[in-house]
């Protein structure tokens, strides 16, 4: 059966000579005066023109031709989300070199291996830290010819790019970004990956632009001038990086972060228009608000009002809320719902999601709060989104249609194959690879979705996580996984059962929840997770928490047994990606015995 292809058709078009870069000049000459970033400093956000913006850029770009750097060249960034990333980026795309992006928090042997894999000329690192893990690395990495770091004990690297610049005619830049073609290669990126050794996707200046006019067709009034967004995700990873292009592109006043725990001190000040993030900031959001009532007494208040939000918003697509629900929201409105707006500076009226699945209890609490997120779905190999929600285009729980100037349809096996402007022509120096993802040109995503009749995209779970269990049921485990993560008191939980007889779960227990949750239940301050792992109020309240997960799935998928982790998944201890999914094959060899002990005795 081959199932029905959908299209969407791009108003727009990308030239030959168009290039992702050219709006810095672009903003400079025409709106030299707009506040294109604010910029951190001491604590205060500063304004930065598009004229000085502009002017920084072209500089470090003058430094970098200065130092040798060749259009087609990959120079490597490895550092936090932060100002000086996005200057730098656009830097080394001036010259028309490619922008290889790297982890702060890769490990000194993942630094090697894209360093090595992609040939890097040049690296900038963050600290000197950073620096240092270059280079004990040096030896094998014979085309690295020189090391810049933005911010440690020697000239900061946008200075040290300026002063060696200096003698460089500004118009050879201009001459470098005038001789970039839309087909040049723009970046590339090494997809962190949950299994195996990362892959390099190279994306270029055209793939990119599809990406960013797409999403301003998407979101018209969100991406322009007045609006604000607060980027706080890895820029490292391509969801932040594509927004932060196409922000700028459009004139969006940027501020970068990497302070996530000063979040919200941080919005109350920057007042973003707009926020981009992960679903696990917004679980957080919401079980920190729902913690925040229980402690204060007012428990029942916030379990009414998150009811009530949910059906408000189900009742935007069934027609609209009756009075009584009108009512009742209103009244939860300055009770509670406007809290939550203020938390995030007063000004944010949408939210887009993305790089995990948010759920729909979620997307319908925070329209009903007033907070409409808007959730997308791509990989770092289609650019980022290639379908998301928008105004006027919002079906909650779904990952909305496609962005224009590209298709969709589903493999016999119900894999979404993608292909379009968006879409990679392959892994850097990797043919095998990029063979087997491809076939007529259509890419295999490696994840299951349904489409419904108005093409909208449903995202099932990840080919590659379906669990079959002994009986020969096929188990997507990331339902339950989001159900027992909107417990407050659970951080992540990870569905087993491979060829097992029954679906189980491994639960961590969320570290700022857990002293609020002893106190109340009578537990010693000083006691540990791994001394309370076989509690009996402790796993009274998990096993809550999996009735309610069990209530959304048959019953051949619900889960009959779990086990408390001593310990949580931490990006540091290898178990969570940059962008917070969990490894699922780390956290079965970490924890195989706690897997075992579940099955041993029935």
């Amino acid at each position: 059966m081959t199932s029905r292809e959908f299209t969407v058709p791009a108003s727009f078009t990308v030239g030959e000579r168009d290039n992702i870069v050219a709006a810095v000049y672009a903003h400079e000459r025409d709106n030299p005066d707009l506040v294109i970033f604010q910029r951190l400093v001491d604590g205060n956000w500063v304004d930065v023109t598009s004229r000085q913006a502009a002017e920084q850029i072209r500089s470090a770009a003058r430094g970098l031709i200065a130092q040798g750097v060749a259009p087609g060249d990959r120079v490597a960034l490895l550092s936090a989300t932060r100002y000086e990333w996005p200057v730098l980026d656009f830097a080394i795309l001036s010259v028309g070199a490619v922008t290889v992006p790297i982890y702060e928090t890769s490990s000194a042997e993942q630094v090697q291996f894209v360093l090595q894999d992609s040939g890097a000329v040049a690296a900038i690192a963050e600290t000197d830290a950073h620096a240092a893990r270059i280079e004990q690395q040096r030896d094998s990495l014979p085309n690295l010819r020189k090391v810049y770091v933005i911010e440690g004990s020697g000239t900061p690297a946008i200075d040290e790019l300026a002063e060696a610049g200096a003698g460089v005619d500004p118009a050879a830049v201009d001459e470098r970004v005038a001789a970039i073609t839309s087909s040049d290669a723009a970046t590339l990126i090494y997809t962190s990956g949950t299994t195996g050794r990362p892959k390099g996707c190279q994306l270029t200046h055209s793939n990119l632009l599809y990406e960013i006019r797409g999403a301003k067709e998407c979101f018209p009034d969100h991406l322009a001038e007045g609006e604000k967004l607060l980027v706080f995700l890895p820029l490292a990873h391509v969801l932040a990086r594509a927004l932060t292009i196409g922000a700028f592109t459009n004139g969006v006043t940027l501020g970068f972060t990497s302070d996530i725990k000063n979040l919200v001190p941080m919005f109350s000040v920057f007042k973003p228009t707009l926020v981009v993030s992960v679903p696990r900031v917004f679980e957080k959001v919401y079980n920190t608000a729902e913690l925040n009532a229980e402690n204060g007494g007012k428990g029942k208040i916030f379990a009414a009002a998150a009811q009530t939000a949910i059906e408000w918003s189900k009742s935007q697509d069934e027609g609209g809320p009756g009075l009584v629900l009108r009512l009742k929201h209103a009244l939860f409105d300055k009770l509670v719902y406007g809290k939550l707006r203020a938390a995030l500076g007063g000004n944010c009226h949408a939210a887009i999601s993305g790089g995990a699945p948010l759920g729909a209890r979620l997307g319908h609490f925070y329209r009903g709060v007033g907070l409409s997120i808007y959730e997308g779905y791509g990989l770092t190999e289609t650019s980022a989104a290639i379908t998301v929600n928008r105004i006027g285009g919002l079906k909650v729980g779904s990952v909305g249609k496609l962005v224009p100037g590209n298709s969709m349809k589903l493999g016999e096996d119900g894999e979404l194959l993608v292909k379009g402007g968006v879409v990679f022509n392959g892994y850097w120096g990797n043919e095998e690879e990029t063979r087997a993802v491809f076939t007529d040109g259509w890419f295999h995503t490696g994840d299951l979705g349904a489409i419904d009749d108005d093409g909208f995209l449903t995202i099932v779970g990840r080919k590659k996580e379906i669990i079959v269990t002994a009986g020969g049921k096929n188990v997507a485990p990331a339902l339950l996984e989001d159900r027992l993560r909107a417990h407050p008191l659970i951080s992540q939980a990870m569905a087993v059962g491979d060829q097992q007889p029954f679906i189980a779960a491994l639960i961590t227990i969320d570290l700022e929840a857990f002293p609020v949750w002893k106190d109340r239940n009578g537990k010693g301050s000083g006691v540990s997770v791994a001394e309370l792992a076989e509690d009996p109020d402790l796993r009274n309240e998990i096993e809550l928490a999996v009735k309610e997960a069990n209530s959304a799935v048959s019953k051949a998928e619900q889960i009959r047994k779990f086990r408390i982790l001593p310990v949580d998944f931490t990006e540091d201890t290898g178990e969570l990606t940059p962008t917070l999914k969990v490894k699922r094959k780390v956290v079965a060899e970490k924890f195989a015995a706690d897997i075992e002990a579940l099955y041993s005795k029935d």
